[in-house]
């Protein structure tokens, strides 16, 4: 996908007023491949049933940036400061206030998650299954099936507008359903070379996975 990205902004500054009315699948694969990088604001919030009713039960807010193919950093400020980061190879889980850092080997891990969905390399549809999921509030869904039988998720929805993703609706095997808004998205940005790479803070307590 990446070979058309040059031909692609080509035909993006003919079709920008179309962009809008595009498919969410379409929309987002316009997304992937002229998006290198972007940084933004997230704020997530877990949804429940009670009585029949969605209700949230727990929010969280922070700031997120990427590069791709798999590096990212995505920092929650709100209600505790922790910081999720990966240089490609390795995630490294920071909980500031238990000055706590959790290292874990990738090994394609991102494959079929919800972090490869923003972050990866693009190609969804070589671990997910995607179709249309209709339009809510002005903005265009689509569906994210895992492949992968052992999945946590059951399926992941990706609302589209304006060719930015602005909502993930995550729902996993138990049914508990988390959604997450994206605002202030900027994209291709020019990160420095260290951007992503994590420094262990003084003191910190390590732990390998």
């Amino acid at each position: 996908m990446k070979k058309n990205v040059i031909k692609l902004v080509a035909i993006l500054t003919l079709s920008l007023p179309l962009l809008a009315h595009a498919s969410a699948i379409e929309q987002f694969k316009v997304f992937a491949a002229n998006t290198k990088s972007a940084k933004g604001e997230f704020l997530q919030q877990q949804v429940k049933m009670v009585d029949g009713s969605p209700k949230i039960s727990k929010t969280a807010a922070g700031t997120f940036s990427f590069a791709r193919p798999g590096k990212f950093i995505w920092t929650y400020l709100k209600p505790y400061e922790q910081n999720l980061q990966t240089d490609g190879d390795k995630l490294y889980i920071y909980d500031k206030d238990l000055n706590q850092v959790t290292i874990r080997e990738l090994n394609g891990a991102l494959g079929a998650s919800p972090a490869a969905i923003l972050f990866g390399n693009g190609d969804l549809e070589k671990n997910f299954h995607l179709k249309e999921a209709g339009v809510k509030q002005g903005v265009e869904w689509l569906e994210a099936t895992p492949k992968a039988k052992d999945s946590q998720f059951e399926h992941i929805g990706i609302g589209m507008k304006d060719g930015l993703p602005l909502a993930l609706e995550l729902r996993d095997s138990f049914g508990q359903v988390s959604l997450v808004t994206l605002k202030n998205v900027e994209k291709n940005l020019a990160f420095k070379a260290d951007q992503f790479k994590f420094i262990i803070p003084s003191g910190a307590d390590v732990s390998r996975q």
